[in-house]
């Protein structure tokens, strides 16, 4: 008699001999399987049956996620030659430097005073014409221009102007082969691209190249241009991020349809401050170089006066002294009167206050030389102002500006 168990036990046994049996078919056939399927995959897919492209060999394969399905492959051709590489090849041979030289003494032989950048603008017959900076080429004995090739060929001062801070030279043109043509500065907008082209540092590296962005337009800059400690002018400057050092001045900056747009003037040098580049807009400067070139100096009108403005002085004056209304808190001082000048033929004295200029309200000297340097030489203009408390008008006509004054 045998036991429930051991029967179930003889069972178990048979049916796993079998199974045994079942799994060994089973593998072999899935092994002849796949080989079968690795080898008629490459044909199937030359005749074009399968769904999707496959690729063998040691080509990489791309990563997708989870989610995404396989894009079709395409090849990607990186052209170096940008907008701003052929920008710099049109217009870097037209910045050229500019060498200060001065007499270092009665024995001693010319000596370098400072070097700096400028843009040759125009060339016309056997003359071309470069603009830079008045501080570049200030008590000049000689200077020389430095070509994008290297070589050194003398140049001439025909004029400049110390308010604006721009001097125009001629040099021979027989070797100079570009010009930088100027762009419209009032079509420029903050967070355009720009390029600026120079020499920093001396002619060390000669024909630098930045990148940035116009920061800013119509910056107002305050300039002492008789270094008398008060303020005389405000320039009107480009701020861009474009890296501007010493002997970037008088330099090109472009945008990116290769126009000069600015010429570089000066960067804010403070331990606190980066990246703060300004430059004299293409719009303001064109009419002082046309001066310079053809009068050598810049054909400004002049009243004939020295002026304070109001705000500068004592409150305590504006009534004891010049009896100024209460309401009367703007405008110029005239401190002195040249008796030869239009002012003077006309009658303005010295304490005269004036608060309208040109039909322009008046609020300091920064705003009047404003309104003076629209007006045209020889134009007549209504000017009106205090004296001894009493408001009066006077039409002057304006002469040519001499010496830097109002």
């Amino acid at each position: 008699m045998g036991y429930y168990d051991e029967e179930n036990e003889k069972y178990s046994q048979k049916q796993k001999g079998n199974r045994g049996g079942w799994f060994l078919a089973g593998a072999v056939g899935a092994i002849l399987g796949a080989l079968l399927m690795i080898f008629a995959l490459p044909v199937l897919s030359n005749l074009n049956f399968l769904p999707y492209d496959l690729q063998l060999g040691g080509e990489e394969e791309s990563e997708t996620t989870q989610n995404e399905e396989p894009g079709p492959q395409k090849n990607v051709k990186v052209d170096v030659n940008t907008a701003v590489t052929n920008v710099v090849d049109d217009v870097s041979d037209a910045v050229v430097g500019v060498v200060n030289l001065q007499e270092a003494g009665f024995w001693d032989e010319k000596g370098e005073a400072g070097t700096g950048s400028g843009v040759i603008y125009k060339k016309d017959g056997n003359t071309a014409f470069v603009v830079t900076n008045h501080h570049v080429i200030a008590d000049a004995s000689q200077i020389e221009l430095s070509l994008s090739s290297g070589e050194r060929v003398p140049a001439e001062l025909l004029g400049s102007d110390q308010l604006t801070d721009l001097a125009v030279l001629q040099v021979n043109s027989e070797k100079i082969e570009k010009v930088g043509d100027f762009g419209d500065s009032d079509k420029v907008k903050p967070g355009e691209p720009v390029i600026a082209i120079g020499n920093p540092l001396g002619l060390q590296f000669s024909g630098s190249v930045t990148q940035g962005i116009i920061s800013g337009t119509e910056r107002a800059i305050p300039v002492d241009s008789d270094q008398n400690g008060q303020v005389d002018w405000n320039a009107e400057v480009l701020q861009t991020d474009a890296a501007i050092n010493p002997g970037n001045s008088g330099g090109a900056l472009i945008n990116i349809d290769g126009k000069v747009i600015g010429i570089n003037s000066m960067k804010i040098a403070q331990s606190s401050v980066e990246g703060i580049g300004l430059a004299i807009p293409s719009n303001l400067a064109v009419p002082i170089i046309d001066d310079l070139e053809r009068f050598g100096e810049v054909r400004r009108p002049e009243l004939g006066v020295g002026l304070q403005s109001l705000s500068d002085i004592s409150s305590y004056h504006w009534q004891e002294t010049l009896k100024l209304p209460k309401e009367v808190t703007n405008g110029v001082v005239v401190m002195s009167v040249n008796q030869l000048s239009s002012a003077g033929q006309s009658g303005l004295k010295e304490l005269d206050v004036i608060t309208e200029f040109a039909g322009e309200k008046v609020q300091d000297i920064i705003g009047f030389r404003k309104e003076l340097y629209k007006q045209e030489v020889g134009s007549s203009v209504n000017v009106v102002f205090y004296r001894n408390g009493e408001k009066q008008s006077l039409d002057i006509k304006l002469g040519k500006q001499s010496i830097q004054g109002s």
